[in-house]
C-alpha cells in the first residue's frame, strides 16, 4: 500500500481570504483558468456600458495597475489590453512588434515555445528555433553565440515559465545576452507575471505579455501587453491582423480611453478587484511567496507518496509542477483524474512528448493547507486504484538523465 504522507490535517480556508469552494465547486489545479476569490466573481454581477465614463475609468485603472506591477519607474512603458485568450495577446505582440522583414530567434522548451514558432510561421515572419526539449532551459551563453553567428536576427522571444513542463527560464541572463548583442527581446510571461519578479527597470526587454486569468487571479477574457512606448510608436502598419493590432488599440485608448471593439466589461470589473486583492497580499512578493509554499508542500507530499517530478529542484517553478505517471500497471490517468475530481481537485493532463505525465498547478486562490489536502486526495486515489508504488518507469528516468547530459539542441530553421 502507498504510504500516506505525514502532513497535518489542516482543513482548507484557515488563511484569511482563502475560502473553501462552495456548492461543490472544485479547486482548479491548472495554470489558468484558476480558482478565484468570491469577491472577484461577485464583481461580474453588474452590467457596464462599454462607452460609459465609469467603464473608461476602470480601463484606465486596469492599465495603471498593471504598469505599477511592472516597476516602470521611468515611464517608458505603456499597457495595452487585448480582448480574447492569452494566445490572442501573444499573437498580437508578435504581429505588432515583428515587422514583415524581421527575423526572430525563438527559445523553446515546451508546448508554448512551439506555439510561438507556429504563430510566426502562420503570419509569415522569418525565424529560427532553439529547441531545448522538456527538461532544460535556454541559457544566456547559448543566446549570445547564436546572435553572434547570425546578424540577421533582430528579435529574441522567450517564455518566462513554460507550463507544459513547469520549468522557469532564466529571463535575466537571456535579457542581458540579447541586450549585449544589440537585439530586442519579447517575453511571454503569461503564467508568471504577478507572482515572479519582472521589473522593467532591470529586465531589458521591449515588451511582455500576460493574461487576466493567471497569477493576478482574475477570470478569462483578456490579455495585456506591456511595451515600450517607442516600440508602439514605431509599430504602425506592422500587424497582419486588424483586430490584433496593438498599435491601433493603443492609439485608440490614448485618444478616447476606449477599446476599439466590444470589451469584456464584466471581466475587467473582476480584474480590478483581483488587483486590489493582489495589493492586499503584498504584491508580487506576497503572491509569489504563497505560490512557493504551495509548491513546496505539494511536491514534498507527492514525493513522499513515490511520485517523481519531471524537473530537478533547480528549475521547478512555483506555478505548476509536472509529475511522471507511475509505472504500476494499476495506474490509469483517466481514473486518477476522476478520483481527484471527486475529492474536489481538477488536475491537468501532461503535455510532454517523451513520457506519460500529469501536472498540478500551484496558483489560484488557495494556500498550502489546500495543497496538503491535494496530497491526501492523491494518496486515497492511489489506494482506491490499487496502485502499490507511485514510482515512475525506470525508462523515463533514464531518458531524462540522457537528455540532461546532451549538448544543446541544434537550431531548427523555420524561415
Amino acid at each position: 500500500m502507498v504510504r500516506q504522507a505525514e502532513i497535518p490535517a489542516i482543513s482548507a480556508g484557515e488563511l484569511p481570504g482563502m475560502e473553501a469552494p462552495r456548492l461543490g465547486e472544485p479547486y482548479l489545479l491548472t495554470p489558468g483558468p484558476l480558482t478565484t476569490a468570491y469577491g472577484v466573481k461577485e464583481k461580474m454581477l453588474r452590467d457596464w456600458g462599454s462607452w460609459d465614463g465609469d467603464f473608461r475609468a476602470m480601463t484606465a485603472a486596469l492599465r495603471e495597475g498593471i504598469l505599477a506591477l511592472a516597476g516602470d519607474s521611468r515611464g517608458e512603458f505603456d499597457c495595452v489590453p487585448m480582448q480574447g485568450s492569452g494566445t490572442f495577446s501573444v499573437e498580437a505582440m508578435l504581429g505588432t512588434f515583428l515587422a514583415p522583414d524581421s527575423k526572430t530567434l525563438v527559445l523553446s522548451n515546451g508546448a508554448y515555445g512551439t506555439r510561438i514558432s507556429q504563430t510566426l510561421k502562420r503570419i509569415g515572419r522569418a525565424h529560427v528555433t532553439l529547441d531545448k526539449g522538456d527538461y532544460l532551459p535556454p541559457r544566456g551563453s547559448e543566446v549570445a553565440e547564436i546572435l553572434k553567428a547570425d546578424p540577421a536576427i533582430s528579435h529574441v522571444v522567450v517564455v518566462h515559465c513554460e507550463t507544459s513542463s513547469g520549468i522557469l527560464n532564466p529571463i535575466e541572463e537571456i535579457s542581458e545576452a540579447t541586450h549585449a548583442a544589440g537585439r530586442k527581446l519579447l517575453i511571454d510571461t503569461m503564467s508568471a507575471f504577478g507572482a515572479l519578479p519582472l521589473d522593467m527597470d532591470s529586465i531589458r526587454c521591449e515588451a511582455f505579455v500576460s493574461s487576466a486569468n493567471k497569477c493576478i487571479e482574475g477570470v478569462p477574457g483578456f490579455g495585456f501587453v506591456v511595451a515600450r512606448k517607442s516600440e508602439l510608436e514605431q509599430a504602425k502598419g506592422n500587424c497582419h491582423s486588424l483586430s490584433l493590432d496593438l498599435h491601433d488599440q493603443w492609439v485608440n485608448m490614448e485618444k478616447s480611453g476606449q477599446w476599439r471593439y466590444t470589451p469584456p466589461t464584466h471581466v475587467v470589473a473582476a480584474f480590478i478587484e483581483a488587483l486590489r486583492l493582489h495589493r492586499l497580499e503584498g504584491g508580487v512578493a506576497g503572491r509569489g511567496a504563497r505560490y512557493s509554499r504551495n509548491r513546496d508542500v505539494m511536491v514534498a507530499g507527492m514525493r513522499a507518496l513515490g511520485f517523481e517530478t519531471l524537473l530537478t529542484d533547480r528549475w521547478l517553478s512555483p506555478i505548476i509542477v509536472t509529475f511522471f505517471n507511475p509505472a504500476d500497471p494499476a495506474f490509469e490517468f483517466g481514473r486518477f483524474y476522476d478520483l481527484m475530481k471527486q475529492s474536489g481537485f481538477i488536475i491537468y493532463p501532461g503535455k510532454l512528448t517523451v513520457a506519460e505525465s500529469f501536472r498540478i498547478g500551484c496558483i489560484g486562490r488557495m494556500d498550502e493547507h489546500v495543497m496538503s489536502d491535494v496530497v491526501r486526495a492523491a494518496a486515497a486515489a492511489l489506494e482506491t486504484m490499487g496502485v502499490r508504488n507511485a514510482n515512475p518507469p525506470q525508462s523515463a528516468l533514464r531518458e531524462r538523465e540522457k537528455l540532461l547530459d546532451m549538448p544543446p539542441v541544434a537550431l531548427a530553421a523555420n524561415e
